[in-house]
C-alpha cells in the first residue's frame, strides 16, 4: 500500500516537472488523449483539458491577427497543468497551516531587561553573569525564531516546501513541534493522497485503468489501460477484443 510519505515525496520531487510541463505543448499518446472517441469519455478531466486547449488555441489565433503583437511568440501554456498546480499547492499549504497552528510551539521569548535602578546588581561579577545569561537567552530565542524547521505563514509557501514539512511531521523528525496525533496524521494522509493523484495524472506517471460507459458491441464492459507514458489500450471483458489507437489489434 502506498504510504503518506510516498505521496508527499511524489509531490515534492515532481513539482519542478509540473513547472516544466506547464510550458510545453500537450503530447499525443498519453492516457486519456489516445483512442479517439472512447477515451474522450473517460472522465471530466479529459473534457476539461480539451476545452482548455481549444480556448487557448483560439486566444493565440486572436493574438496572431492583432497587428500590435510583434516579436517572439510565447510558448503555449497548458492551463490544466497550471490548475493542477494551484489546487495541489493550495491543499498542501492549507494543511501545513492547520497542522502548524495546532502542533507547532510558539517561538521562545527573549529575555527582558533588568531595571537596575530598582534592583541594582550587588557586584560587577553579578552584573557580568547576568549580561552573559541575557546574551545566551537572546541567542537561543533568535535561533528558535529562525529555525528552518519551523513552518511560516509568510514567505516560502510552496507546494514542495509544504510537502517536505508535512513529511517531517509524519516521520517524527525533530523540530519545534509536538508529536502529531492520529487524527492529524490521517488529515495529512488524505490531503497527500489527493495531491499525489493529481500530480501523477497531470504528468501521466502512474498506471491507470478506466471502464468506459459505452459497452462493446457484444455487451461487455470495455476497460482502458494506460498511463506511465504508454499508449492506451482498450480491452473488452466480454468478447476479449483489444483496441489500440490504430484500431483493433486482437479479436
Amino acid at each position: 500500500m502506498t504510504t503518506t510519505a510516498t505521496h508527499l515525496r511524489t509531490c515534492a520531487l515532481h513539482w519542478a516537472d509540473l513547472h516544466e510541463a506547464a510550458g510545453t505543448p500537450a503530447q499525443l499518446g498519453a492516457f486519456g488523449l489516445g483512442l479517439r472517441g472512447y477515451l474522450a469519455r473517460l472522465d471530466q478531466a479529459d473534457r476539461d483539458e480539451y476545452g482548455y486547449d481549444r480556448a487557448h488555441a483560439a486566444h493565440l489565433r486572436s493574438l496572431e491577427r492583432d497587428p500590435i503583437q510583434i516579436g517572439e511568440r510565447p510558448v503555449p501554456v497548458r492551463l490544466h497543468i497550471l490548475d493542477t498546480m494551484r489546487m495541489v499547492e493550495a491543499a498542501l499549504v492549507a494543511c501545513a497551516d492547520d497542522i502548524a497552528h495546532a502542533a507547532q510551539r510558539v517561538p521562545i521569548a527573549g529575555p527582558t531587561a533588568r531595571r537596575t535602578a530598582v534592583a541594582p546588581y550587588r557586584s560587577q561579577r553579578e552584573a557580568d553573569i547576568a549580561a552573559a545569561d541575557r546574551a545566551r537567552r537572546t541567542q537561543l530565542a533568535h535561533a528558535d525564531l529562525v529555525d528552518p524547521r519551523r513552518w511560516r505563514y509568510t514567505g516560502r509557501r510552496t507546494a514542495s516546501h509544504a510537502a517536505l514539512w508535512l513529511l517531517a511531521r509524519i516521520e517524527r523528525a525533530p523540530g519545534p513541534c509536538r508529536r502529531i496525533t492520529e487524527q492529524e496524521e490521517q488529515r495529512i494522509g488524505n490531503v497527500a493522497a489527493g495531491a499525489a493523484a493529481r500530480v501523477e495524472r497531470a504528468l501521466d506517471i502512474a498506471a491507470q485503468q478506466r471502464t468506459l460507459s459505452t459497452p462493446c458491441a457484444c455487451g461487455g464492459a470495455i476497460d482502458v489501460h494506460g498511463g506511465e507514458g504508454r499508449t492506451p489500450v482498450a480491452h473488452c471483458t466480454g468478447c476479449g477484443k483489444i483496441w489500440a489507437e490504430s484500431g483493433v489489434i486482437a479479436a
